[in-house]
């Protein structure tokens, strides 16, 4: 398959010209903060960059990192706490109570996705649900294949309580599981006859990165994940030692009885471990090429710190390449920062979820159903002939007649300003500038049309 063709727009934000203190009121240090919000949320509001302004740039990070959270506000669908039915159950059911359990599953997966999206739009640490939504995009599982959204409502549960903790925590509690063990057929991995899948993944993808281990490395590390299963009648994580090999192993150069807590331990003492993560997180807030010095610098921190997420992130946001200009209008934004962020823009919180993940659905991102195991490629691959189209359709919608409470007051126009709504709203000088005269929340919508718009 060809790859997708990238917009000349979005290819031409390299020429465009960063928005600088020197043309706008703004200190610079504020227009700092702007990008920080910006990379870091969904949508800054103006009222939300002030407030983070009135400290130096550091308290602001450290003010960030803070007011992250664990759990979700929003109540989740009254089902999740219902039992699961297992296959075996499924296989004796007729065929007509089967098609209904599938249609009421279809339908839960559909609310599922509208409370997560309720939450992003409501949530008042916006850098929570960004990173769990890295989570997810990293430790992917979806919808298609595991079939339970009770899974994965707990997997999300999951991701948002380790988001920020200690990355070794979350790997070794990623590996038992339920939709994990599922996606990645785990739960047909016995000894003598293990399954790989989960054991390729989970090195390729979600900790050493391919070329840093080898086919026998593979394979030992499926009999290490032996025996990892779920409980037939609860769903729940099980261990079945009669499953397990528990024969030696050679991983990575280690040789023992190995188990699969085991060879999480043996996958995080591989500097490429740290290295692969710290990329990865560089291209989702810094840019899409990473510094090779910089992304070991950064790698060696997390290290130094244990696998701690926090301090990670308080180093990237802090580093030059972060704060560099040069950054700033070179990552594409999600099609889920996209439309949750232009609402929390505009002030509305009311929008139906489901229209949401529909909405999301139209533009490539479907959440809780990642395109296959490697996630959403983003980037420049969000911007296809037919995406674009969509874009331009909902961003026109969404923007229409909204009240933006921030710039609806009628002296806002002098005491706000077209220059500091233009360095709110874009990373860099628009490529269609709209007149600077009328009302703040038409010349807001204006930019919000802007190819520019759809940079952060």
């Amino acid at each position: 398959m060809a790859p997708p063709r990238v917009n000349t727009d979005v290819e031409a934000r390299l020429r465009l010209k960063p928005i600088m203190s020197s043309t706008a009121p703004i200190p610079a240090d504020v227009l700092e903060i702007r990008h920080l919000a910006a990379r870091s949320g969904l949508g800054p509001r103006p009222e939300e960059i002030e407030v983070l302004a009135k400290g130096s740039y550091e308290k602001a990070v450290k003010t960030l990192l803070k007011s992250t959270k664990t759990r979700a506000d929003v109540s989740p669908p009254g089902w999740i706490d219902e039992p699961v039915a297992p296959p075996r159950q499924m296989r004796q059911m007729s065929q007509a109570t089967r098609q209904q359990l599938m249609r009421k599953r279809r339908q839960h997966g559909m609310e599922l996705k509208a409370w997560w999206y309720q939450e992003m739009l409501t949530t008042d640490s916006p850098l929570t649900e960004r990173m769990t939504l890295f989570w997810h995009n990293h430790f992917t599982s979806d919808m298609r294949k595991v079939r339970m959204p009770q899974l994965l409502y707990r997997q999300n549960v999951l991701l948002r309580e380790q988001a920020f903790g200690n990355f070794g925590d979350l790997l070794h509690a990623i590996l038992k599981d339920p939709a994990m063990l599922v996606y990645l057929d785990n739960v047909t991995n016995f000894a003598g006859n293990p399954n790989e899948n989960l054991a390729r993944e989970l090195m390729e993808l979600f900790t050493l990165g391919e070329g840093n281990y080898n086919e026998h490395d593979v394979k030992a590390a499926a009999r290490a994940l032996s025996g990892r299963s779920i409980d037939r009648q609860t769903m729940a994580y099980r261990f079945y030692p009669r499953r397990h090999d528990a024969t030696t192993k050679r991983i990575l150069g280690s040789t023992g009885r190995f188990d699969g807590d085991d060879l999480a331990d043996i996958l995080l003492e591989q500097p490429h471990t740290a290295r692969f993560i710290t990329e990865k997180l560089w291209r989702e807030f810094i840019s899409p090429v990473p510094d090779d010095a910089e992304v070991n610098r950064l790698a060696a921190v997390f290290r130094d710190e244990k696998y701690e997420i926090k301090p990670l992130l308080i180093e990237m946001f802090t580093s030059d390449a972060f704060l560099d200009p040069v950054n700033r209008g070179t990552l594409v934004k999600s099609p889920v920062e996209l439309l949750v962020g232009t609402l929390r823009i505009a002030g509305n919180r009311e929008v139906d979820g489901e229209r949401l993940a529909r909405a999301g659905m139209v533009l490539g991102q479907d959440i809780f159903n990642p395109p296959n195991v490697k996630g959403w490629p983003g980037g420049n691959a969000w911007i296809t002939a037919n995406t674009l189209l969509a874009r331009e359709e909902l961003l026109s919608r969404f923007t229409r007649g909204r009240p933006m409470p921030s710039l609806a007051t009628k002296d806002t126009v002098d005491s706000y300003g077209y220059a500091k709504v233009r360095a709110w709203l874009l990373p860099l000088e628009p490529v269609d500038p709209p007149a600077e005269e009328g009302p703040l929340p038409a010349y807001a919508a204006a930019l919000m049309q802007d190819p520019v718009y759809q940079l952060k």
